[in-house]
């Protein structure tokens, strides 16, 4: 299980809902597996209280399906689950780069230049979890330049959700050169200033990322 040290920056409730959500994902807990609070009480050395709190969260996420008289109970990721995240994030993505090719500026480029230079130098260092950050960076630099308040509000909340997930799965060494292709072309399609090819580009990476994702959780 996942080894639990808790820090000051969150509250009680949120790191038990960080640590609940990361077994979910990594299907720790298994699909209609009841997850109890006295064993996590027990196991993390805290009250029933922060737990209760945490479990409301994840069932508002829809980790868990909270049943009256019977408990909590992991509802996982299924392979519908991921269709549905791919396709939801795969039609704003390309969106947002379609916007961002006319609006964005000469600094924004160079942002995006600035973390591909990073994601190359952590992909020699075989650094996943840098990579991952750092494609985070890259797509909020997207975001930002498509200079829509209220897609960068979709985005925001959307985001939150898909960075819980990726850093549950977390990322396969052996794709880090492809993800770090799939970022180069779309730099170079939105730096020619050509939509076609940066939707194209933004929609390939998006197909690459959930094979990878299905291949990282092995998804049924």
């Amino acid at each position: 299980m996942t080894d639990n040290n808790f820090s000051n920056s969150f509250s009680l409730t949120d790191e038990i809902a960080d640590i609940v959500r990361e077994r979910i994902l990594k299907g720790e807990y298994k699909i209609g597996e009841k997850i109890k609070e006295n064993q996590i009480a027990a196991e993390l050395r805290v009250s029933r209280t922060p737990i209760r709190e945490a479990f409301k969260q994840l069932e508002n996420e829809g980790l868990i399906d909270y049943i009256p008289n019977r408990g909590c109970f992991a509802k996982g990721f299924t392979r519908q689950d991921i269709e549905d995240l791919y396709a939801v994030r795969k039609a704003l993505e390309v969106l947002a780069v379609e916007w961002a090719v006319s609006r964005i500026t000469p600094e924004q480029i160079q942002q995006l230049q600035e973390q591909i230079d990073l994601m190359e130098f952590y992909t020699t260092k075989q650094d996943g979890k840098k990579v991952l950050e750092i494609n985070s960076d890259f797509h909020s630099v997207i975001y930002n330049a498509a200079g829509s308040r209220f897609m960068a509000q979709v985005l925001r909340s959307y985001k939150e959700y898909i960075e819980q997930t990726r850093k549950a799965l977390g990322c396969d060494q052996t794709s880090l050169k492809e993800i770090l292709s799939e970022h180069r072309t779309i730099l170079d399609t939105i730096r020619a200033r050509d939509v076609e090819a940066a939707k194209t580009a933004m929609s390939n990476h998006l197909d690459g990322s959930k094979r990878r994702a299905e291949f990282i959780y092995n998804v049924k």
